[in-house]
């Protein structure tokens, strides 16, 4: 097991540099947000954009327009009942999927189109939703993609792998990733208060920081769109999946400095002068 540090940041987030242009920088697509749930795709749009994202769009309920438009106008929208949805799929670098999809017959459908549209050239984040409706139907995973990042907190992860929480052991991790996806492309964040990932060969990392005051809803959304933001920008590596959770706990350290709780929507607002900071060391 390997500790991250700090010294991931400086190693993955890179200078800008002077002659490029939005398309450089990737393109995101997050599909989720049901009626009840709007505020878990608006938070993962938030994580993405402030991660530095060159182009994202956002497949959601038509509720939740005027929402995303207000918070995140930077963000372009899709009705995600739109027939244009699986070109949008194909013609994006990350897609992330999961955060307030919910659990009707769309949200399935979606999952199906996903695994149908996505190919070996993209990176596809399961977070939330996706992740339960995959538990009950392991065909609805997209093993199409090149990369797959999944993203559960650990109940979801006991729902996927069957591993009640007190025994999700790292040996248990390990193998119950390999079993449900037998290649080695793809990477396993197992959110808890010290997040640990797991790649397909068998390597751990643990992340040290982070706080209590981060235990609140839409954390892991947030997180979500910082690991796909990232991935558009620096690629799908595990390196790149470190630099993300590292970079999420210590906005979150930064904020509960002054804060007993640490919003989502805040943390989100740290994150580019953080990532400014180490493309400078790097």
């Amino acid at each position: 097991m390997t500790e991250i540090s700090e010294d991931i940041l400086k190693k993955v987030i890179k200078e800008r540099e002077s002659d490029t242009h939005k398309g450089d920088y990737g393109r995101v697509l997050l599909i989720g947000g049901s009626e009840n749930y709007g505020g878990a795709i608006i938070m993962s749009t938030e994580g993405a954009i402030n991660a530095g994202t060159g182009l994202t769009a956002v497949a959601t309920h038509p509720l939740n327009l005027a929402s995303l438009h207000a918070r995140v106008p930077e963000a372009m929208f899709i009705n995600w009942r739109d027939a244009k949805l699986a070109d949008l799929i194909k013609n994006t670098d990350v897609v992330i999927c999961g955060p307030g999809l919910g659990m009707s017959d769309l949200a399935k459908q979606i999952l199906v189109i996903l695994r149908r549209c996505t190919s070996e050239k993209q990176t596809v984040v399961l977070d939330a939703s996706a992740l339960d409706l995959i538990s009950q139907d392991k065909n609805l995973l997209p093993t199409n993609a090149g990369h797959l990042i999944l993203t559960p907190h650990q109940m979801e992860w006991q729902r996927l792998s069957q591993i009640r929480i007190p025994f999700q052991t790292d040996s248990a991790n390990i193998d119950a990733l390999n079993q449900l996806i037998p290649d080695t492309n793809a990477l396993l964040v197992l959110k808890s208060n010290h997040t640990h990932v797991y790649n397909g060969t068998g390597q751990i990392f643990v992340n040290p920081i982070g706080n209590p005051g981060m235990a609140t809803g839409g954390m892991g959304d947030t997180l979500a769109g910082i690991i796909g933001g990232m991935v558009a920008q620096f690629g799908p590596g595990v390196e790149t999946v470190q630099s993300a959770v590292y970079l999420h706990s210590l906005a979150g350290d930064l904020l509960a400095k002054d804060n007993y709780v640490v919003r989502p929507t805040e943390l989100s607002k740290v994150l580019p002068k953080l990532m400014k900071k180490y493309s400078e060391l790097a």
